[in-house]
């Protein structure tokens, strides 16, 4: 799992975080933020906003209209099958489900795809263990 981990956050450019909220307080926001300044182009996936930490925010994955590399999910593990099946639709290398988002059946699915799975990881905490292990700019 750990070379996953330093192979998706090397080779990886642009995050969908689904679920982004506008609000500082939340860890949707701080992860996607510190991601942000770490030099990751992040694109917020939230239906009820039109834009967070100054990008568009598209209703979907569908909707965007680039490529996405990972597809980083804030939802309850009950919301994340229809959110792999989107991921794999538009062709993302990673699915990652942040620190207490796991859905087993979901994962299975995804990797049968051909993407690298993370489950119940903390995407701004990887990149700071590796970065800190010199692994990392």
């Amino acid at each position: 799992m750990s070379e996953d981990i330093e192979k998706i956050l090397k080779e990886s450019r642009t995050i969908a975080v689904v679920g982004l909220s506008p609000r500082p307080e939340r860890a949707s926001h701080s992860v996607a933020r510190y991601l942000q300044a770490q030099g990751y182009r992040i694109i917020p996936v939230n239906p009820t906003v039109e834009e967070v930490l100054g990008e568009r925010s598209y209703p979907d994955l569908a909707s965007i209209p680039e490529t996405v590399d990972v597809v980083d999910i804030f939802r309850r593990s009950e919301h994340v099958p229809p959110i792999v099946e989107a991921a794999i639709a538009v062709g993302a290398r990673t699915v990652w489900m942040q620190e207490g988002v796991v859905h087993e059946k979901a994962a299975q699915k995804a990797k049968a795809a051909g993407l690298l799975v993370v489950m119940d990881r903390c995407m701004l905490k990887e990149h700071g263990r590796l970065k800190a292990a010199g692994k990392l700019s």
